[in-house]
């Protein structure tokens, strides 16, 4: 069974056992536009919770993409560098950008969960 937590950044990271997948949230991809570019960070980095982990280039802008906790990357999908349109199709679930082993599983307190982060939005419009 994983859990899907979100940051006031609009990335999101989907947690089962101690590895968590991250990608950015549907919100995010609208704001962004058409995704033209995505770089992905290296397997075996360590990321704190919070530092830039990837880049994702659109029409519109160039933004960061942070990591919602602490790990070491252990995986990167490459489909989104090939084909970064997914993130605009499928920013949930096959735009993922990398996934991580979590070194302090406790951050995840601070994040949402689906019900906070949409109440967020709702603040956002």
């Amino acid at each position: 069974m994983s859990t899907v937590y979100f940051t006031k950044d609009h990335e999101w990271v989907k947690v089962t056992g101690d590895e968590g997948v991250i990608g950015i949230t549907d919100y995010a991809q609208k704001a962004l536009g058409d995704v033209v570019f995505v770089e992905l960070p290296a397997i075996g980095l360590d990321l704190a919770q919070g530092a830039e982990a990837a880049v994702v280039e659109s029409v519109k802008a160039a933004s960061d993409v942070y990591s919602p906790v602490s790990g070491t990357v252990v995986a990167t999908n490459q489909a989104v560098v090939d084909q970064p349109g997914l993130i605009n199709e499928a920013p949930e679930e096959g735009g993922w950008f990398f996934s991580l082993r979590l070194s302090n599983p406790s951050e995840l307190d601070e994040l949402m969960d689906r019900a906070a982060y949409d109440e967020f939005l709702t603040g956002l419009e």
